[in-house]
């Protein structure tokens, strides 16, 4: 186990947040964990994966925990499926390499996203047509007041759209140690979303190649956060009613959507940028030239600065759509 007082959070967060906390603790197995938590209750704790989700506000004036608990482990499988356990603080797109070069497909959309297994489950994190829930099979978390651990079914994780359970009734009560994943052998193409397609002529079809076109594709239009700090995608795209829909696609035509299941999916960088907003900055903060869903960080920016600029976006997209888009980030 490592911890350290007044420790630095910058190379934690990816929009390079210079902020501090109280304690930084990294643990190496459950049991770590465990030990732990007698000494966490009435106390502000935060866990964090890769940080690529978060905006601190401020200094943590509580104790901030890390997993290192790693490995890749085969449950089970069979000639058309593999059930692998992973570590939460496996790097995520190492994983989908990983999977890819074994012959698991079921992850290739997810290529490229950062932060790590653990941070995937409670986002549910998506891409291209695919969420991370689509694979789930059973989360490993440990109570952060009682230090039992507990396994939870994909249907008791309450997925949805960039939710779970983690983020909702169960905030900040369990930190996730072991996610479990069930694969294919068999490659099951998903290439409908996006312009996936495109990016695959004059390629063979395989989980390998699906990978590299959407890496190459995030490669064009998305910042690397380790040479501008970046979160991703900033905003959730909204899900709008059959009714606003309708008005919405009369008054604008061209605009893109998806059919889901209680309404339609407006990709937030398509409001963002018809906003007027897409290479535009305030101060030392500004949303990204490339792609208006990301807010990036121009070198010395502080949180109020995104924050003030997330919150103009937001004023804007309102005023033009009528539409609310809001934060996938978290403010700590």
């Amino acid at each position: 186990m490592h911890r350290i007082k007044n420790f630095s959070l910058k190379n934690n967060n990816t929009f390079g947040i210079d902020c501090r906390a109280a304690e930084f603790v990294e643990y190496d197995s459950v049991e770590d964990l465990q030990t732990l938590v007698p000494e966490l209750q009435g106390k502000n704790v935060l866990h964090v994966g890769g940080g690529s989700n978060l905006l601190f506000t401020k200094d943590f004036d509580g104790i901030v925990l890390h997993s290192r608990i790693k490995g890749v482990d085969i449950v089970e499988q069979t000639a058309d499926e593999v059930l692998v356990r992973v570590g939460a603080a496996v790097v995520w797109d190492e994983l989908v390499d990983y999977a890819v070069g074994q012959g698991w497909s079921g992850i290739e959309n997810l290529s490229l996203i950062p932060g790590e297994t653990g941070a995937a489950a409670v986002q549910n994190i998506g891409a291209y047509g695919t969420e991370v829930k689509d694979v789930i099979e059973e989360v490993e978390a440990v109570s952060l007041s009682t230090g039992e651990l507990r396994t939870f079914s994909n249907d008791e994780c309450q997925y949805a759209y960039r939710r779970s359970i983690f983020k909702r009734e169960l905030k900040g009560q369990y930190a996730v140690v072991y996610v479990r994943l069930r694969l294919s052998k068999v490659f099951n193409p998903n290439t409908a979303y996006g312009n996936i397609r495109q990016a695959m002529e004059g390629r063979e079809l395989s989980a390998a190649n699906v990978r590299q076109a959407i890496i190459d594709i995030r490669n064009a239009k998305l910042p690397d956060p380790k040479v501008t700090g970046n979160a991703g995608s900033f905003f959730v795209n909204p899900v709008v009613t059959d009714e606003q829909f309708r008005q919405l696609q009369a008054d604008y035509p061209n605009m893109p959507y998806y059919k889901v299941e209680n309404g339609y999916k407006i990709p937030a960088g398509w409001l963002i940028e018809q906003a007027g907003w897409k290479g535009r900055s305030m101060g030392r903060a500004a949303v990204h030239d490339k792609q208006a869903l990301v807010i990036v960080n121009l070198g010395g920016a502080d949180a109020d600065e995104i924050v003030r600029l997330s919150e103009a976006v937001r004023a804007d997209v309102m005023e033009k759509f009528g539409v609310e888009i809001k934060p996938e980030v978290n403010f700590i």
